[in-house]
């Protein structure tokens, strides 16, 4: 299998996202749910439980430790990312989802430096998105993110 992330300039500045990733060879691919950094005792078919209740750096970790653990069960790893979305609780007091005090690029580089520093944003990341969204699932939550695999060969 082969995965190529294209690099994403803008007026030869590299953007902290990848242009998109070409696959070649892959078995498949691991489409994740969107994951939030939820309480363990969090039941929302059973309208039980709460949300995480820690800080957006403390969601982001917690977040990003899951999605590893996912593609690993379910036979991949961040090595293989295609896709990461971010979707990012308001208010955004500049009036931009980037401004948001929970949206946290050093979080993810931190993480990623640490797991898969090819993904680092000053590096070679996959293609992304953000988001900016008013509410997610539980009230304290402010940050939930999907991520796409390649299924390696």
């Amino acid at each position: 299998m082969e995965l190529v992330t294209h690099k994403k300039f803008k007026n030869g500045r590299l953007m902290p996202w990848g242009k998109g990733t070409v696959v070649s060879g892959a078995n498949g691919f691991v489409y994740l749910c969107g994951n939030t950094a939820t309480a363990d005792d969090y039941d929302p078919a059973g309208k039980k439980g709460g949300g995480f209740t820690g800080d957006a750096a403390a969601q982001w970790r917690a977040i990003l430790t899951n999605i590893k653990s996912d593609l690993e069960e379910l036979g991949s790893a961040l090595d293989y990312l295609i896709r990461l979305t971010f979707f990012i609780k308001g208010p955004f007091p500049d009036g931009g989802v980037l401004s948001s005090p929970n949206f946290r690029l050093d979080v993810l580089d931190e993480f990623f430096a640490e797991h898969c520093p090819k993904h680092c944003s000053y590096n070679n990341p996959p293609p992304s998105e953000v988001i900016g969204v008013a509410a997610l699932a539980q009230a304290d939550i402010v940050v939930e993110i999907v991520a796409m695999a390649a299924l390696p060969d």
